[in-house]
Order: C-alpha cells, then sequence, then structure tokens
C-alpha cells in the first residue's frame, strides 16, 4: 500500500459542494500504488463532497460544465478518467455553470 499525496483545487462555484474549501490536500490509500481520476472521483464523492453529488457526478465521471485541469492542462489531453495520477498532482475542477 502506498500514500499518494494530491492537490484537489475548485473554483467556479464547484467549491460550494465541497464544503465551501477552494483546496483540499489529500493522501489516498492506493493498493498498487496508482490510482487513476476516475478512482480518484469515487474517493471524493464518499470522502470530501458534502453536498448535492448531483451536480458533480454523472455516469462515473464529472458532469458537463466542469472543466478539469491536470497541472493546469486540459484533462481531455491527459485520457481523463484514465489519466494515472502521479504523486504531488494538482487537480483542479472550475464549474463553468452559472445561474442567471
Amino acid at each position: 500500500m502506498a500514500l499518494l499525496p494530491v492537490k484537489l483545487q475548485f473554483s467556479g462555484g464547484a467549491e460550494l459542494l465541497f464544503n465551501n474549501k477552494k483546496t483540499h490536500e489529500i493522501s489516498i490509500t492506493t493498493g498498487d500504488g496508482e490510482l487513476n481520476i476516475g478512482d480518484l472521483l469515487k474517493w471524493m464523492e464518499k470522502n470530501i463532497l458534502t453536498e448535492r453529488p448531483e451536480l458533480f457526478i454523472q455516469n462515473d465521471t464529472v458532469r458537463p460544465g466542469i472543466l478539469i485541469l491536470v497541472n493546469d492542462v486540459d484533462w481531455e489531453l491527459e485520457d481523463t478518467v484514465n489519466y494515472k495520477i502521479q504523486p504531488n498532482d494538482t487537480i483542479t475542477f472550475i464549474s463553468t455553470l452559472h445561474g442567471g
């Protein structure tokens, strides 16, 4: 088992779903030392998502309207949910949905 340190950042309103905290410094225990973003999303839903999961998770990924950056790079360029998280990665979740 290994501990994987990861920094999670939230903005654009996404932080409201995570106890109104913009940054979470976490360490996740991994069985084989590997964790992908899909696994991280499940962990987040169980451990730090505090309200309205339907505004964040949809069909084992994030719902449309949430931009994800891995070390400031769009996750679409990093194989989305399959990206293997590296120690000390910064993963940013930005809501692009705004009420009106």
